[in-house]
């Protein structure tokens, strides 16, 4: 046997629970007396994202923002060629009306020409069923995107704390997994900002864990190659899979080829998907998920997938 291994969970009382590797099956979970328990990965969870108190947990809201007429000046670290921006607002919008045909109300902001990527929302903040974290953007161009959307979001989310100065983070960063979220330690977000945000997330009762992507040349963001849509299920890209901090939860591995879908967006009872992944879409189907599948390829040309374009409560 080799060395028995760690992995360190923020418990929202400010302590810390140390788990063995031999224990990766079992998954935190937040009683009402708001302690951490664990709960077997014998125990199945529903067809349904289900909260710590073991209801249903529906998305009422989104807020989205238009593209800014000159989108294809912002930030991209791929060469896919200029975006055509009549198919921005076109696939823009058949993303808005999927959100709505979820059952989700939207709040659609202007575009703004002051921030080339601000129709990617996700990276301004964290919104969690307890409260909402706003997020310091690790891109200098993008620092006042946060200030442009508090107005929506304070509707909403009146008192919320905010990644402060050296610490970044961008929010496609961060992956929710139920009561844990796996926080992206990428060129944009920072040791500083991953460890505020644990904090702020357990002051809200959720455990965290950082994953460490910058090596990786393949994707931008942490959410670039996993997502979480439910039922104890991960989609990510194989060049991630065999990462030890996914060991307790079901995979839906994506190879190589279709590694851009691992950016999938589960609302609902739909699992919002890039459209030209078959095997992916089989995959999740198989499942049992209901795949919705939308063209994504102007957005992607800028780095953006489906959870970037929305903020999702």
């Amino acid at each position: 046997m080799g060395p028995i291994t760690k992995r360190q969970f923020y418990r929202g009382d400010g302590g810390v629970v140390q788990l063995r590797d031999g224990e990766r099956d079992y998954l935190p979970e937040r009683s009402s007396k708001g302690c951490i328990g664990y709960v077997g990965e014998a125990s199945k969870a529903p067809r349904a994202i289900m909260n710590s108190r073991g209801t249903q947990l529906l998305f009422k809201h989104a807020i989205v923002r238009a593209p800014a007429m000159n989108f294809d000046t912002g930030l991209t670290t791929v060469s896919l060629g200029v975006p055509d921006f009549d198919k921005v607002i076109e696939q823009h919008e058949r993303y808005c009306e999927a959100l709505a045909r979820c059952g989700l109300t939207l709040t659609r902001l202007d575009a703004d020409d002051r921030y080339p990527d601000s129709t990617f929302v996700e990276d301004t903040a964290v919104i969690t069923e307890r409260g909402a974290i706003l997020m310091r953007p690790g891109a200098e161009s993008r620092a006042g995107e946060v200030e442009a959307i508090w107005p929506a979001l304070q509707r909403f989310f009146p008192a919320t704390p905010t990644i402060e100065a050296p610490g970044t983070v961008d929010g496609g960063d961060i992956c929710e997994a139920g009561e844990h979220y796996f926080l992206g330690l990428s060129h944009r977000t920072d040791e500083e900002g991953a460890r505020q945000l644990a904090g702020h997330l357990a002051a809200l009762g959720y455990t965290s864990s950082t994953i460490d992507v910058r090596a990786m040349e393949t994707i931008l963001h942490l959410k670039s190659g996993i997502s979480y849509v439910g039922e104890n299920t991960l989609v990510v890209m194989e060049e991630m899979a065999d990462n030890p901090e996914f060991g307790g939860f079901e995979l839906i591995k994506v190879n190589e080829v279709e590694s851009y879908g691992a950016n999938c967006v589960r609302v609902n009872d739909k699992v919002l998907v890039a459209e030209g992944f078959p095997r992916l879409t089989a995959a999740l189907r198989n499942r049992g998920f209901e795949p919705l599948a939308l063209d994504m390829s102007e957005f992607r040309k800028m780095d953006g997938g489906l959870s970037c374009l929305s903020l999702r409560f």
